[in-house]
């Protein structure tokens, strides 16, 4: 499903050139939980934004079913963002506008109908467990709620990947493991995760797939691993 092949990203500073990522590959199967870990620096947030396109690497490609998403310009780069959600640690919630309305809003913009959004809304609101706090605004929610709505804020368009970058990083602990169940639960339904995380705790826990990245190259890649650093 996603191939990640000879990824490298070099910044040009003042200070000279700075190797975030250098030469990483590996591929996810459809279906995976996946966690990527590493230390600060390590190049977990340059991997997200060239994932999501918010930059372009400097060299290799990320192919999802084949296409590189890195040469995706206009319509299709747009198509290939409703394939792939995301979750952020600080949630990017709108907040002016209530749990129903966050959510409404996105697929106002798709072009969803008024009877299908409503279904969808209630639905999505349901597997996340915070149905009953539909009218709420984002100020009024605690940590764990907003970050349940910024993944049903992911999750309403249905993608078929959920990139998550640093999602328990605000969160106590019980928060973390309800948030951890919660991705859990997704992907039993189905979607793939992709995981980026420095908690070790969580990664250990889950006992699922863990990449390891230290100072932009990939140095493990285990079935059943740990937070090795």
């Amino acid at each position: 499903m996603l191939k990640f092949q000879n990824l490298t990203k070099i910044y040009n500073t003042p200070a000279g050139k700075i190797v975030a990522l250098s030469g990483v590959s590996f591929e996810v199967a459809s279906g995976e939980l996946v966690s990527v870990v590493g230390k600060s620096g390590a190049g977990k947030s340059t991997l997200v934004k060239i994932l999501t396109r918010e930059e372009k690497p400097s060299r290799g490609g990320v192919f999802f079913h084949d296409t590189n998403i890195c040469e995706l310009k206009g319509n299709k780069l747009q198509e290939m963002r409703r394939r792939i959600g995301v979750v952020h640690q600080d949630y990017k919630l709108l907040c002016e506008k209530n749990v129903e309305e966050n959510l409404c809003y996105i697929m106002q913009v798709m072009g969803v109908c008024d009877q299908t959004i409503k279904k969808d809304v209630q639905k999505v609101l349901e597997i996340v467990g915070i149905e009953n706090r539909v009218l709420h605004f984002p100020h009024e929610l605690s940590g764990g709620e907003k970050q349940r709505l910024a993944i049903a804020r992911a999750l309403i368009h249905r993608p078929e990947v959920i990139v998550a970058d640093e999602p328990t990083g605000n969160l106590d602990l019980y928060n973390t493991y309800e948030v951890i169940n919660l991705f859990k639960k997704i992907n039993e339904m189905g979607t793939t995760i992709l995981l980026f995380t420095h908690d070790k705790e969580v990664v250990d826990s889950l006992k699922k797939r863990v990449i390891t990245l230290d100072q932009g190259k990939l140095i493990g890649d285990d079935k059943k691993g740990k937070f090795i650093l």
